[in-house]
């Protein structure tokens, strides 16, 4: 048990992937925009993210907190075999694989995107403590078919492993926030193929559109660089079909609604659904299930698929919980069946018809 104490205080250290203690203050130049201030970013409808590490530290193992053990949950967890010869000739149809965690294979007319890719055993800036897989990744970097686009979110851990993206090197496009750029360039990758975007900054090769929106939360790879790279979350064109893939993100009743209006419909959404709890701790920036219903019906998308679940444990709910919630959901009317999905780790999904539109 102190061992395990010990791994954690050493990444809560190290990385604070799920906390946050520096706040920003207004930027007094009325041109920039209003999540631009002198130091970084902030968030616009929600207070500061200020919960530290210590808080965090206090609440896992000294409050009444109810935390679940996933690694004794983890046989439960559901698993595919991936259908290689399907990622490796997809059918005209858009389709993406989950990997686990918030990271998927993303692939239509002759494209692949990869979002937020970990490919490690571990969310961690150390090999040795943090969040360990719980199940073995479904597919090796060898199977993965040539990645022409990589969309980041933000720089926590479990969405920007180094490791990964020095194993991915100079053949993608990187897409990433804000202030982030610096970052890739000292892994090693050659500055013309990162690219760097503003809320609502677009791409457009001819090939894919991809526009940067906002999403509700912060970053940190360490403990002095609190809010000073942008976090965001990515809406997809490619031809007749759209994507929108959530990052990480709490909720606010404004701007996904803003999402919404502004791309009128979304094919296929992609959207966190786990470590929510407890809710005191996690609610500004994790949304729970019902959140992430929420999300679904702001932004418009016909279906959805729940993510950032089910592959490292980063907070205190029972395992399976987020996706017992969404199938609960669905029992309820409260979204129609098929109309949010959760895959097994491994599963490919194919966009085959859309899902007939949500009740108000």
């Amino acid at each position: 048990m102190r061992r395990a104490h010990l791994q954690l205080l050493l990444l809560m250290l190290g990385l604070t992937a799920l906390t946050s203690c520096k706040t920003n203050t207004p930027a007094p130049d009325s041109n920039r925009p209003a999540h631009h201030t002198d130091t970084g970013f902030q968030n616009l409808y929600t207070t500061p993210i200020a919960k530290g590490p210590i808080g965090f530290l206090k609440m896992r193992y000294f409050g009444d907190e109810p935390f679940a053990d996933h690694s004794k949950e983890a046989h439960q967890i559901p698993l595919a075999e991936p259908d290689l010869d399907l990622i490796r000739e997809p059918e005209d149809l858009p389709q993406v694989t989950w990997l686990g965690h918030s990271t998927f294979l993303i692939q239509y007319r002759g494209i692949n995107i990869l979002s937020d890719p970990i490919l490690s055993q571990r969310a961690s800036p150390v090999s040795f403590a943090g969040p360990e897989r719980l199940v073995a990744l479904p597919i090796s970097s060898a199977d993965l078919p040539p990645i022409d686009y990589v969309i980041i979110s933000h720089n926590h851990y479990d969405h920007l492993d180094g490791k990964t993206i020095a194993l991915l090197g100079d053949s993608p496009r990187y897409l990433v926030p804000l202030k982030l750029k610096d970052w890739f360039i000292d892994e090693g990758i050659a500055a013309e193929q990162i690219l760097e975007f503003d809320w609502w900054d677009q791409y457009n090769d001819r090939r894919m559109i991809a526009t940067a929106t906002p999403s509700q939360h912060w970053s940190a790879r360490g403990l002095f660089d609190r809010f000073e790279t942008l976090w965001v979350a990515w809406h997809i064109q490619i031809d007749d079909f759209s994507l929108w893939f959530g990052g990480d993100t709490g909720y606010n009743p404004v701007q996904f609604k803003e999402i919404g209006q502004k791309f009128g419909q979304i094919d296929l959404g992609l959207i966190p659904i786990g470590a929510y709890a407890p809710r005191w701790f996690m609610e500004q920036q994790h949304v729970d299930p019902e959140q992430a219903i929420q999300i679904h019906k702001d932004i418009r998308a016909d279906q959805s698929i729940g993510m950032h679940w089910g592959t490292f444990q980063l907070s205190g709910e029972p395992m399976m919980e987020p996706a017992q919630r969404i199938a609960v959901a669905a029992e309820k009317g409260l979204i129609k069946a098929n109309e949010f999905l959760t895959l097994a780790i491994g599963e490919t999904f194919t966009l085959s018809k859309r899902a007939d539109p949500s009740p108000p």
